[in-house]
């Protein structure tokens, strides 16, 4: 394909030097938010009087011929093209003329590529936060469901106090509540036209950058013609919050990998998300919920790589900034895929209540409990805190359980102990004692799923 951009040079490159330079194999992705931004340009140069409308009606026409060639297959894109920008506007030319020349008017692929990546980032968001909000759906019916359920809270990965499991599941719901504002406010900052930034100086020509936004349903433009085509902000803002979001979806594996193990049993997830073993018959492999915890890292590697590319660069293009799409599709079909597949797995998982309350009833989860059963009866919470102790060691010693020890064993460690100690350490007196907000209680747990609900009424 013949380079539009010769003139100061002859235009040939060595045959790798061109693949090298190359972005179509991968911005080819962008052929739509290409084409839509070419056609807001076309009637904003027509409005302006900068090209004549009847170039502008056949520019628009051809636009959309190609579009729709493009969608049905009928239009292939030419992988020797240097890029979308290039192989759009060399199509137009060659099917409507002379005319298609001026479509570049008053712009760079500069400005170009950074609204088409803004166009197709705007977008993507929107999709992955209707995905969150599904997932949330899901984990907050769960929770309803589990709202009664008790099991061992755990920290350092030891039993420590009883929780209820839809506590548990709220926490979950808590952070994706997080992850969808994080994508809000990245929306916000990427919803800028940047389009008669051009190379990085602006244009001599009578633009209006109001309207060209206003037609792609972009609410501001950007302040700075410098800024407008070197920004890549919203992008790695938009990678890391992607990274925050695999990091609560591995958070959430790990622990439905435990969830499922023998050792645990806890859940049992539905056939179609797990695997079996090529030579152990007996193996139930929760092969989805560790591709997720995988994948996390790949999507911190897509952070990573477009903070490194930004790092050091000059103000304002440089070519180093077509790296910036690749880190970005990728994270954009990681996440998607991950969710994908996410949320069935929670909808589906079954929760096996009575292997929890059997662990909740083991570990002396109660213990804190019992030191504040003692506190209310007047001792000094750490001269309780060391009788309780005592008590757990002197049962581990005997093999037996706080709630399996007489009174008058009790009353060998302190005369403040009566007969409403068993009440004080019955679990489900332990869970629904935590009044506190945000606590652990089922009253508790309803206005958490309460508060979600209200939050996303109508999406949750």
């Amino acid at each position: 394909m013949k380079k539009m951009w010769a003139g100061r040079t002859a235009g040939e490159t060595d045959h790798f030097a061109d693949d090298f330079n190359s972005s179509i194999r991968f911005d080819q992705r962008l052929y739509e938010q290409d084409i839509r931004g070419s056609i807001a340009h076309a009637e904003m140069l027509s409005a302006q009087k900068i090209i004549p409308e009847s170039a502008k009606n056949h520019i628009v026409a051809g636009l959309e011929d190609i579009l729709s060639d493009l969608q049905e297959g009928v239009l292939e894109v030419d992988p020797s093209a240097e890029d979308i920008h290039m192989f759009v506007e060399q199509v137009l030319t060659e099917r409507i003329g002379e005319e298609g020349k001026m479509l570049h008017t008053a712009r760079s692929r500069n400005d170009q590529v950074a609204l088409d990546l803004r166009l197709y980032l705007k977008a993507e968001i929107d999709e992955i936060l209707f995905r969150l909000r599904r997932l949330l759906r899901v984990i907050v019916d769960q929770a309803e469901k589990e709202k009664n359920t008790i099991l061992p809270g755990y920290t350092h990965l030891q039993r420590a106090q009883p929780v209820l499991f839809g506590h548990h599941l709220m926490a979950y719901a808590m952070m994706l509540d997080r992850d969808i504002s994080r994508l809000e406010d990245t929306r916000k900052r990427t919803d800028v036209s940047v389009i008669g930034s051009c190379a990085l100086a602006g244009t001599t020509y009578d633009t209006d950058r109001g309207l060209e936004a206003s037609l792609l349903g972009l609410s501001r433009v950007g302040e700075n013609s410098m800024d407008g085509v070197s920004d890549r902000d919203f992008a790695a803002e938009f990678l890391f919050d992607c990274s925050v979001l695999m990091m609560h979806l591995s958070r959430f594996s790990e622990e439905i990998l435990l969830w499922t193990s023998w050792e645990f049993g806890f859940v049992e997830l539905d056939d179609r998300y797990t695997t079996g073993s090529s030579i152990m018959p007996q193996k139930k492999n929760s092969d989805m919920a560790e591709l997720v915890r995988g994948k996390t890292g790949r999507v911190y590697g897509d952070l990573m790589t477009l903070l490194t590319v930004l790092k050091g660069l000059p103000l304002a293009y440089n070519k180093d900034m077509q790296e910036d799409k690749e880190p970005v599709f990728d994270a954009v079909d990681t996440i998607t895929m991950c969710l994908d597949v996410f949320t069935p797995m929670i909808a589906t998982m079954k929760v096996r209540r009575e292997n929890m309350k059997k662990a909740a009833q083991k570990g002396f989860i109660n213990a804190t409990d019992l030191a504040d059963y003692l506190t209310r009866k007047g001792m000094p919470f750490r001269d309780a805190y060391k009788i309780s102790g005592k008590m757990v060691s002197w049962c581990m010693e005997h093999g037996t359980v706080l709630e399996e020890v007489s009174l008058d064993r009790y009353r060998e460690f302190s005369a403040l102990f009566d007969e409403d100690v068993y009440d004080a350490i019955d679990l489900e007196n332990c869970v629904n004692r935590r009044i506190s907000e945000g606590g652990t209680s089922a009253s508790s747990v309803e206005r958490q799923i309460a508060l979600i609900r209200k939050k996303y009424e109508g999406d949750v």
